[in-house]
Protein backbone atom coordinates (compact mmCIF):
# COMPACT_ATOMS: atom_id res chain seq x y z
CA UNK A 1 0.00 0.00 0.00
CA UNK A 2 1.41 3.29 -1.05
CA UNK A 3 1.14 6.16 1.40
CA UNK A 4 0.76 9.66 0.12
CA UNK A 5 3.20 12.17 1.44
CA UNK A 6 1.84 15.43 2.73
CA UNK A 7 2.88 18.38 0.64
CA UNK A 8 5.18 20.65 2.56
CA UNK A 9 4.48 24.36 2.72
CA UNK A 10 7.36 26.37 1.41
CA UNK A 11 9.09 28.49 4.02
CA UNK A 12 10.32 30.94 1.41
CA UNK A 13 8.97 34.45 1.33
CA UNK A 14 8.48 36.33 -1.92
CA UNK A 15 9.33 40.03 -1.65
CA UNK A 16 8.23 40.93 -5.17
CA UNK A 17 4.54 40.98 -4.27
CA UNK A 18 5.22 43.14 -1.21
CA UNK A 19 7.19 45.68 -3.20
CA UNK A 20 4.33 45.92 -5.69
CA UNK A 21 1.89 46.65 -2.89
CA UNK A 22 4.23 49.21 -1.31
CA UNK A 23 4.65 51.06 -4.61
CA UNK A 24 0.90 51.07 -5.19
CA UNK A 25 0.32 52.52 -1.72
CA UNK A 26 3.03 55.10 -2.29
CA UNK A 27 1.45 56.22 -5.56
CA UNK A 28 -2.01 56.29 -3.96
CA UNK A 29 -0.90 58.52 -1.07
CA UNK A 30 1.11 60.80 -3.34
CA UNK A 31 -1.93 61.39 -5.53
CA UNK A 32 -4.41 61.87 -2.70
CA UNK A 33 -2.16 64.18 -0.67
CA UNK A 34 -1.98 66.64 -3.55
CA UNK A 35 -5.78 66.91 -3.55
CA UNK A 36 -5.99 68.01 0.09
CA UNK A 37 -6.10 71.78 0.61
CA UNK A 38 -4.49 72.82 3.91
CA UNK A 39 -6.56 75.09 6.14
CA UNK A 40 -4.04 77.56 7.51
CA UNK A 41 -3.88 81.24 8.23
CA UNK A 42 -3.49 83.37 5.15
CA UNK A 43 -0.52 85.48 6.18
CA UNK A 44 0.92 88.16 3.97
CA UNK A 45 4.64 88.51 4.40
CA UNK A 46 6.15 91.98 4.16
CA UNK A 47 7.28 92.90 0.69
CA UNK A 48 10.16 95.00 -0.53
CA UNK A 49 8.07 97.91 -1.73
CA UNK A 50 8.67 101.27 -0.11
CA UNK A 51 6.16 102.37 2.46
CA UNK A 52 5.35 105.64 4.11
CA UNK A 53 7.51 106.29 7.13
CA UNK A 54 6.10 106.99 10.55
CA UNK A 55 6.74 110.62 11.42
CA UNK A 56 5.31 110.57 14.93
CA UNK A 57 5.64 108.24 17.87
CA UNK A 58 3.09 105.42 17.69
CA UNK A 59 0.37 105.17 20.31
CA UNK A 60 0.67 102.35 22.82
CA UNK A 61 -1.82 99.49 23.22
CA UNK A 62 -1.27 96.95 25.98
CA UNK A 63 -3.29 93.75 26.14
CA UNK A 64 -3.40 92.36 29.68
CA UNK A 65 -3.53 88.75 30.81
CA UNK A 66 -7.31 88.93 31.32
CA UNK A 67 -7.89 90.54 27.91
CA UNK A 68 -8.15 94.12 29.13
CA UNK A 69 -7.04 96.78 26.66
CA UNK A 70 -4.98 99.76 27.82
CA UNK A 71 -4.71 102.52 25.21
CA UNK A 72 -2.14 105.25 26.02
CA UNK A 73 -2.44 104.53 29.74
CA UNK A 74 -6.26 104.40 29.86
CA UNK A 75 -8.33 101.23 30.10
CA UNK A 76 -10.73 101.05 27.13
CA UNK A 77 -13.16 98.63 25.50
CA UNK A 78 -13.08 97.56 21.86
CA UNK A 79 -15.82 100.07 20.99
CA UNK A 80 -13.91 102.91 22.63
CA UNK A 81 -10.75 101.78 20.84
CA UNK A 82 -12.60 101.90 17.53
CA UNK A 83 -13.69 105.48 18.24
CA UNK A 84 -10.09 106.43 19.08
CA UNK A 85 -8.82 104.81 15.87
CA UNK A 86 -11.42 106.68 13.83
CA UNK A 87 -10.65 110.01 15.52
CA UNK A 88 -6.88 109.63 15.00
CA UNK A 89 -7.23 108.37 11.42
CA UNK A 90 -9.50 111.28 10.46
CA UNK A 91 -6.81 113.75 11.54
CA UNK A 92 -4.16 112.23 9.24
CA UNK A 93 -3.57 112.04 5.51
CA UNK A 94 -3.64 108.66 3.69
CA UNK A 95 0.14 108.84 3.22
CA UNK A 96 0.72 109.24 6.96
CA UNK A 97 -1.46 106.50 8.40
CA UNK A 98 -2.06 106.22 12.11
CA UNK A 99 0.31 103.74 13.79
CA UNK A 100 -0.02 101.89 17.09
CA UNK A 101 2.45 99.67 18.95
CA UNK A 102 0.75 96.60 20.42
CA UNK A 103 2.29 94.92 23.47
CA UNK A 104 0.76 91.64 24.59
CA UNK A 105 1.10 89.92 27.96
CA UNK A 106 2.67 86.45 27.49
CA UNK A 107 -0.34 84.72 29.08
CA UNK A 108 -3.03 86.68 27.22
CA UNK A 109 -5.47 84.71 25.10
CA UNK A 110 -4.86 84.95 21.39
CA UNK A 111 -8.51 85.83 20.72
CA UNK A 112 -8.05 89.20 22.45
CA UNK A 113 -4.99 89.93 20.32
CA UNK A 114 -6.85 88.96 17.15
CA UNK A 115 -9.79 91.21 18.11
CA UNK A 116 -7.49 94.23 18.42
CA UNK A 117 -5.55 93.42 15.23
CA UNK A 118 -8.79 92.86 13.28
CA UNK A 119 -10.11 96.19 14.48
CA UNK A 120 -6.87 97.91 13.45
CA UNK A 121 -7.00 96.23 10.04
CA UNK A 122 -10.59 97.27 9.36
CA UNK A 123 -9.82 100.84 10.47
CA UNK A 124 -6.67 100.88 8.26
CA UNK A 125 -4.34 101.46 11.19
CA UNK A 126 -0.71 100.33 11.01
CA UNK A 127 0.24 97.97 13.81
CA UNK A 128 3.64 97.20 15.29
CA UNK A 129 3.93 94.14 17.50
CA UNK A 130 6.28 94.74 20.45
CA UNK A 131 8.05 91.77 22.02
CA UNK A 132 8.21 91.83 25.81
CA UNK A 133 10.87 89.15 26.17
CA UNK A 134 14.17 90.33 27.58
Amino acid sequence: MALKKKSKVSAQFSMSSLTDIIFLLLIFFMLTSSLIVPHALNLRLPGTESRATVTSDPSQININRDGGIVYNGQSVSLNQLQREFRRESDQRSPENRYTVAVTVHPNAKIEHVVDVLDLAYTMQVNTIMVDRRQ
